[in-house]
């Protein structure tokens, strides 16, 4: 009997069958007057009818795109569903989007509307639309105008809804009508390495990938689920493990306020399931350490012996006596228990994805007792293609393929995908979309092997991979992810393609900073200290510590400081906190360049 995964059509055929089954339980929560607030199934499906008529009576037709710029909020689904209801496309966009980043999704993707959430937001994107000839339509969740007369309409969001209200259900007609195959949603790829592309995903796409979620997780049991949101819902990833996949499951969606706040929204919301980029593990991680470390004593000693028996109950089980594993289970007790519970303690699994996530922080988790499972895919995959199963996790692995989806390797060691999953191509680009799929087959751009379980691991990445001087291949990315496992260091980009060896610029971690400063006596600011020679030293000491673990060709033999770190904001990182290599490349080659000697002339 075939599952609700492969009779669904569409997405939002998917949506209104669980609102329709879930009723006035509780779906969508978000926080309003410092307490989380929800929003029932029925009252969001009312909501999403009520706009995508009104889409349609702006003259939005099938096919049209409309691109959506908001936070994560339950505006952002109930718009993102609307509008595919209506029978359009969907463009997610950045909330960090520059008017020049708006300005290219906008005439690049042809949209013909934008629904925008805050007036802020309004204003860096009414400079991209007035510069857009097809934009007609603009509708802002709170009041905003354009500074320049605009050549376009614009509502208020209840204004939309109220033209949807009333008149024929067009919504219900397009859910049944809209085969799997038909492009849902046109995904801009978040450019780490230049102007991002739109990647096309169909109806089909996101449903394999909840098809494969659901298979995934089976086993831990699904009840009443509840998801933290944290990610950016303009990302593939969010987009599909976020969102869609909570609705397959009816689950309820809770909207993260911030990373300085999750901690707080962890112990609110209680999840059962939450992705999220290694960089935010990494931070998690680092200020877990640091709360230990500050507590001392007794606590400090229980933490660390759970360190090394957790790790020790994974990577060689056999080996444990009969003291230490009585010890294992008093540490579940004193130490596993109260972190389990600072994540809200019905946590059945952290999901990592996006980049590449480092053997020490998945095992830093795993050995505290948290279930952190690594996934891989590509936005050009919908975009999970593997991930680790609960029964089988490899840590160092990003697990088998998802069911239904096929991988191998190519002859030079690259990863190929096919399956429903993958893209229909790139938005108006029909060259690039044929040197990624070739016969059938996504080129990932990765590579890789399959082990004898069939779990791939991932050994570099195509196009970040430095060759040096020698021929030699390095993989920046695990280079860096040791780097910044040093508590004097937040941050490290490696640099040396063609070069004899690799140097490195570093981000010094600002806590260290400011403690070194203060027991020296020296100024706090860190633009100074990082010209200061001893404070160089102590970050050169730290670097002999990396390089010792490290082969001799992925040892960094110089550095450079700097007090920027690489953010969002400052576009030295993508929304889901990839490095933008050529950005700070752009920024700081010449300086990394400098620390190369010198050829001589002959």
């Amino acid at each position: 009997m075939p599952s609700d995964y492969e009779t669904w059509q569409n997405l939002p055929q998917m949506f209104f069958e669980k609102a329709e089954e879930r009723g006035d339980k509780p779906f969508l929560w978000a926080k309003r007057s410092g307490t989380y607030q929800s929003l029932s199934w029925r009252e969001a499906a009312r909501t999403v009818r009520a706009l995508a008529n009104g889409l349609r009576s702006l003259g939005i037709r099938p096919g049209d795109r409309v691109v959506l710029v908001s936070e994560s909020r339950p505006e952002w689904l109930i718009a993102d569903v609307a509008i595919m209801a209506a029978g359009a496309v969907s463009v997610p966009a950045y909330v960090t989007n520059t008017p020049a980043d708006h300005r290219h999704i906008l005439t690049n993707s042809g949209a013909k509307a934008v629904i925008v959430s805050t007036a802020k937001l309004a204003d860096g994107l009414f400079p991209a639309a007035l510069d857009a000839p097809l934009v007609e339509t603009v509708i802002t969740m709170e009041p905003a105008e354009p500074e320049k007369t605009a050549n376009f309409k614009i509502l208020l969001w209840e204004e939309a809804l109220e033209a949807g209200r009333g008149g024929p259900d067009l919504a219900a007609g397009t859910a049944a009508k809209t085969p799997r195959g038909e492009l849902a949603c046109l995904i801009y790829t978040s450019g780490t390495g230049g102007a991002p592309k739109g990647v096309m995903l169909s109806h089909g796409a996101i449903l394999h990938n909840c098809r494969g979620a659901h298979d995934l997780l089976l086993e831990l049991g699904f009840k009443q689920e509840r998801f933290l949101s944290f990610l950016p819902l303009s990302h593939s990833y969010e987009h599909t493990a976020g969102q869609f996949f909570p609705i397959s499951l009816g689950a309820e969606i809770y909207y993260a306020e911030s990373i300085d706040k999750l901690s707080t929204n962890l112990l609110e919301v209680r999840p059962t399931l939450m992705t999220a980029v290694p960089r935010l593990y990494e931070v998690l991680y680092e200020r877990i350490r640091k709360g230990v470390t500050k507590a001392g004593g007794l606590k400090a000693k229980l933490f660390a012996r759970a360190l090394v028996l957790g790790r020790k109950r994974y990577e060689a089980p056999d080996s444990l006596s009969l003291a230490e594993r009585v010890q294992n289970c008093l540490l579940d007790l004193l130490v596993r228990r109260k972190v389990a519970k600072r994540f809200g303690g019905q946590l059945k699994a952290l999901i990592s994805g996006g980049a590449p996530l480092n053997y020490e922080v998945g095992m830093f988790f795993t050995a505290l007792g948290l279930r952190l499972l690594q996934g891989y895919g590509l936005t050009e995959s919908a975009p999970v293609i593997s991930c680790n199963r609960p029964s089988h996790n490899k840590i160092d692995t990003v697990g088998p393929p998802l069911s239904a989806t096929e991988v191998r390797i190519a002859e030079d060691g690259e990863i190929l995908a096919r399956g429903e999953l993958l893209m229909l191509g790139y938005w108006g680009d029909p060259a690039a979309t044929d040197a990624a799929i070739r016969d059938g087959w996504l080129h990932t751009g990765d590579v890789g092997r399959i082990d004898g379980d069939g779990f791939i691991r991932i050994t570099d990445r195509k196009k970040d991979i430095i060759v040096n001087s020698g021929g030699d291949n390095i993989s920046p990315q695990r280079v860096e992810g040791i780097i910044e496992l040093e508590p004097e260091i937040a941050q490290a980009m490696v640099y040396g393609d063609q070069k004899p060896h690799l140097v490195a610029l570093i981000v010094p971690n600002a806590e260290f900073a400011h403690e070194w400063a203060h027991g020296r006596k020296k100024p706090h600011a860190l633009d100074q200290l990082i010209e200061d020679e001893a404070f160089q030293k102590a970050i050169g000491a730290a670097l002999d510590r990396v390089n010792a673990k490290l082969s001799l060709i992925e040892k960094v033999k110089r550095f450079i400081l700097t007090e920027e770190a690489f953010t969002i904001e400052n576009h030295l990182m993508t929304p889901t906190m990839k490095v933008r290599r050529h950005k700070i490349r752009e920024r700081h080659g010449e300086a990394l360049e400098a620390l190369y000697p010198a050829k001589k002339a002959t």
